[in-house]
């Protein structure tokens, strides 16, 4: 009987000893398998230097809103979780997220080392409520010696694109690929940042007026100069790969494509498939500007790491210093061309973190570094965007409400009625405004 008893209690305090153990619980939505092999050799990086174990525990994005709110509901959340813009305000009202544990990191690894836009995107009240961790801004890849063999300006603003669209189509060519299919969410967020550019903020009360008119007027402009049909991302980077276009509006994911390191989607300009000859010959824009807007805008979407109500707070803060700082490279690594660093650098270098991302190798097929492949204007320029980075609803702490009318999908079918002379402007403005209304 003694023996028994003591077999059990050994058992027992072999499981107490291995839970407190545990230490920490991580949740991540990069759940692939390569991505999380790589998340889990920075957690056991991570425990050999601090002695703090953290289990790493894949979550489906699309889980990811229940899965939160019924661990928080059960007292079981984790202690750091890996999340989208959309749940930063959301879980920090709703008592999910430690928002001074989280503004603590910030502080202490320095808020000037970290991009404003993605700052500015988790702020409630005086804090940052999430720490940002990376991000890629919505681009425009044009063809630069088209651009400059023409005269022309880069596509900063809605002025210096029409002129591009004016002079550069042709019967072989056409002006621009924009987002034209309504059911897709890619025009969702091609339309969001065109109208961010000029100033239109669809969760202000009140009616939105000539700065969507203009906004609408200019991608009518650029639809028109587009093939006819239904188009989203594959027609986009088809023709751009093939030569047929100068400017589409794309993520940072085709920059590996774009210099042939993706079988799956060649560059088709040349006979050869593995050629970074388009590479060389693009130049990107993230932030551009209307005439209601000098300043312009930049579509980004942000990830952050989000210390818990639930967490053991100090191993916490302690995992994400980690992961921000020592490991940030093996961090972005996960996955480079998607995961521009928004934090830059640290206060012995203040770029050392975007140069050390633009040496990682990027690609599928073949690897290589955008450093390799860009020059160093070119991916300052892209990294820059998450300075000015914004979506609709952050600032006012609408962020839902804007999801809901993005999702609805209202803003697409208008704009494609008046892409497609069905109604003329100030009636397709009429319209979006009365759409709002139902919404505020």
């Amino acid at each position: 009987m003694f023996k028994k008893t003591l077999i059990v209690l050994s058992a027992l305090a072999f499981f107490i000893n291995n839970v407190a153990f545990a230490d920490i619980k991580f949740w991540t939505t990069e759940t692939q398998p390569a991505r999380m092999a790589k998340q889990e050799d920075m957690a056991k990086a991570f425990e050999a230097k601090t002695g703090i174990a953290v289990e790493v525990i894949p979550i489906d994005e699309k889980e990811l809103g229940k899965r939160a709110t019924a661990a928080a509901a059960a007292g079981d959340l984790p202690d750091v979780i890996y999340h989208t813009l959309q749940y930063v305000l959301p879980w920090a009202e709703a008592g999910i997220l430690d928002v001074d544990a989280n503004n603590d990191v910030v502080k202490e690894l320095g808020k000037k080392t970290f991009a404003p836009g993605a700052l500015n995107m988790a702020k409630k009240g005086t804090k940052i409520a999430a720490v940002p961790v990376d991000g890629w801004t919505q681009m425009i890849v044009y063809r630069k010696d088209l651009f400059k063999k023409a005269g022309l300006e880069p596509p900063t603003s809605y002025e210096n694109i029409v002129k591009a669209v004016e002079a550069l189509s042709s019967d072989d060519m056409f002006g621009f690929v924009a987002a034209t299919k309504t059911d897709e969410n890619f025009m969702s967020q091609v339309l969001e940042h065109v109208l961010l550019a000029n100033g239109v903020n669809i969760v202000k009360s009140g009616n939105q007026g000539w700065k969507l008119k203009r906004a609408l007027e200019f991608y009518k402009i650029i639809a028109k100069a587009s093939p006819p049909g239904e188009l989203y991302w594959k027609q986009s980077r088809e023709l751009y790969f093939a030569g047929k276009t100068p400017m589409i509006i794309w993520s940072p994911f085709i920059m590996d494509e774009l210099a042939g390191l993706r079988d799956s989607a060649p560059p088709t300009i040349n006979d050869d498939p593995t050629s970074p000859e388009l590479a060389s010959r693009t130049g990107f824009i993230t932030n551009f500007s209307g005439p209601g807007n000098k300043s312009g805008a930049a579509w980004a979407d942000v990830r952050y790491f989000g210390i818990t109500a639930d967490a053991d707070t100090d191993e916490a803060k302690q995992f994400i210093m980690y992961s921000m700082d020592e490991g940030y490279t093996s961090t972005l690594s996960i996955a480079p061309e998607g995961k521009f660093p928004v934090r830059r650098g640290n206060s012995t270098d203040p770029e050392a973190f975007t140069k050390a991302w633009s040496k990682l190798p990027v690609g599928v097929d073949r690897k290589a570094a955008l450093t390799d492949l860009y020059s160093e204007d070119v991916i300052n320029n892209i990294v820059a965007g998450l300075d000015t980075a914004s979506r609709w609803g952050v600032k006012e702490g609408k962020l839902s409400m804007a999801s809901k009318i993005i999702n609805s999908q209202f803003l697409n079918r208008i704009t494609r009625l008046y892409i497609d002379d069905q109604i003329d402007v100030d009636e397709a403005v009429d319209m979006i405004n009365k759409s709002l209304k139902q919404f505020k």
